[in-house]
């Protein structure tokens, strides 16, 4: 069961209290900016997380400005459209509204999930790069743009795209146990996204572990984090 620490009391709390009940994830944001997108960010994996879970899901956004920017910039890193708060209301008999925000903002009426800022810039970022890049930071403490930070992500995606491209070409295996169970545990303890890339890599290094079962743990865990691990799938080795 996915757990959130409410940003308003510091608890620990069910996402999704009834069981297969509506959960309504409103991502809030004032401005276009890279912070702006990291909420979009954390509210997309909110969002995934829950789904994973078979829990039915409504996104919506508050966006005090610059929309269609954002929407674009959302767009490039991969996060899912979220539909327009201007054109939908409350009465669908959601049995959860969680709002995501930026730490330090005026706090919604309800449970509420806070990210910190973003300093720095990412301009001319491969954009997935940049989402890796905010992913392996945990969603509490500040994230810190600079060229080498974002070298590093666009590095570790390229190595994995092509290992999972590889692995692809040998004979399928099951998830193993504890790959699974420590993916899992980590996105459902208030979507620890740190752990669950420590996991892929303890996958990718661990010896024991057919190259089969690591593609299928990749492609799995890629359900959650949205990094297009198997986008060079079919490529010439």
């Amino acid at each position: 069961m996915l757990r959130i620490t409410d940003a308003r009391t510091g608890e620990s709390l069910e996402a999704a209290p009834a069981r297969r009940g509506l959960t309504r994830v409103e991502a809030h944001t004032a401005g276009a900016g890279t912070g702006a997108l990291r909420v979009l960010l954390v509210a997309d994996l909110l969002v995934r997380a829950l789904e994973l879970g078979g829990t039915p899901v409504w996104s919506v956004l508050t966006c005090e400005r610059d929309r269609a920017e954002l929407q674009a910039g959302a767009a490039a890193l991969g996060i899912r459209p979220f539909e327009d708060s201007r054109d939908v209301g409350s009465g669908l008999g959601e049995a959860q509204v969680i709002h995501v925000v930026t730490e330090g903002t005026a706090t919604p009426d309800g449970p509420t999930v806070g990210v910190a800022p973003v300093h720095g810039t990412a301009e001319g970022a491969d954009p997935i790069a940049l989402r890796l890049a905010l992913l392996a930071r945990d969603r509490a403490a500040p994230a810190a743009l600079d060229p080498a930070v974002l070298d590093e992500a666009r590095a570790t995606l390229a190595r994995w795209r092509g290992r999972v491209a590889a692995w692809a070409r040998q004979p399928s295996r099951p998830i193993p146990d504890q790959a699974r169970t420590r993916l899992r545990t980590a996105w459902e303890d208030d979507l620890d996204v740190p752990a669950v890339l420590d996991t892929l890599t303890w996958v990718e290094t661990s010896p024991d572990l057919p190259d089969g079962a690591r593609f299928e743990t990749y492609a799995y865990a890629d359900r959650l984090l949205g990094l297009e691990l198997t986008r060079d799938l079919g490529t010439p080795a």
